[in-house]
């Protein structure tokens, strides 16, 4: 009988506590949820603009034009997508690329100067990449009578380096790898490995 009022106290005990961790937990996470919302930016100050630019003339021309359009939808996480053309030209062809792309951005570290005090304010990120593309039948297996285009998906994944130009601008450099591309592949393969890429965001 003893041994039974005491195994009810406990159990009472452990209960009531438990119940008081919920409620301080759900005041908690209410007033968090409150002040996040008080204090998260407008919408105009999450969007942001940019893309890499690459340009090659002499034997070889190389345009690579790649615009893009993101969201911050949290402090760490940010989205984006936009269009992509690439003009290529060598002695013995040339080709036209388009096509889009969308990617997501997780924000690892985002001021290097705040864990290290050396002035040095580079962030670093996690990039995945999904990019659909146009190729030209004939120009990518050689053969003139392949007439049309056929698509090419390829995702891509990396880290990046943000290194601040002003209070929302950004001189990024990633490096990817192609993680999609099997043997067959190759022969339509439109990155190094890895790829290096550079991009400017505000």
């Amino acid at each position: 009988m003893v041994l039974m009022d005491y195994y009810n106290v406990h159990r009472k005990s452990l209960l009531t506590l438990f119940l008081s961790i919920i409620i301080i937990s759900f005041s908690y996470s209410t007033v968090y949820s409150q002040r996040v919302r008080e204090e998260a930016p407008p919408l105009r100050e999450r969007l942001f603009f940019g893309g890499n630019l690459g340009l090659q003339f002499g034997t070889i021309t190389d345009i690579d034009v790649a615009p893009i359009a993101g969201l911050w939808l949290l402090p760490r996480i940010a989205i984006g997508a936009g269009p992509k053309y690439r003009f290529y030209k060598d002695s013995y062809d040339k080709t036209s690329i388009y096509g889009g792309r969308v990617y997501t951005e997780f924000v690892v570290l985002k001021d290097l100067n705040n864990i290290i005090p050396i002035g040095v304010h580079l962030g670093l990120f996690l990039h995945a990449e999904d990019e659909m593309l146009s190729l030209e039948s004939s120009f990518w297996t050689g053969i003139p009578e392949n007439s049309g285009r056929l698509f090419k998906n390829t995702l891509l994944g990396g880290v990046g380096i943000s290194q601040p130009t002003g209070m929302r601008s950004s001189l990024n450099i990633m490096i990817l790898w192609a993680l999609n591309e099997s043997f067959d592949d190759l022969a339509y393969s439109l990155y190094g490995s890895p790829e290096v890429r550079f991009s400017f965001i505000f």
